[in-house]
């Protein structure tokens, strides 16, 4: 199957996955507020439509992130005029994704190191 028809939705039943989606989540919103299917659609974006987050897994964890500090949201009011809610990195959240880049790259790394070893 080729890269174009896989899609991986995520889930917060691990672990891993949740802090994946927290890494992912924070990364939509650094480029400035998004509403929680911008925020979807932005991740199915930047992953070459591969990744696909449902919405019963991205508003619990744009909930936890919250609750974490690690963003804010607002009410606001979309082009259509359909009230929205509005979720934006915090300075404490800039520094998160930071650290969570880092922390991807080496489990990333050593992940790679795994599969290469014969």
């Amino acid at each position: 199957m080729s890269k174009d028809k896989v899609s991986t939705v995520l889930t917060p039943k691990a672990d891993l996955l949740q802090g994946t989606l927290d890494l992912l989540i924070l990364k939509a919103l650094a480029a400035g507020p998004r509403h929680g299917w911008a925020v979807s659609k932005r991740i199915r974006q930047m992953s070459s439509e591969v990744l696909t987050v449902n919405q019963g897994s991205l508003y619990p964890a744009l909930y936890r992130l919250e609750d974490r500090g690690w963003i804010t949201s607002a009410e606001g009011v979309s082009p259509e005029g359909r009230r929205i809610r509005l979720y934006r990195l915090t300075p404490t959240g800039r520094r998160q994704l930071s650290t969570e880049i880092e922390a991807w790259r080496a489990f990333s790394g050593a992940v790679d190191r795994v599969v290469a070893t014969e």
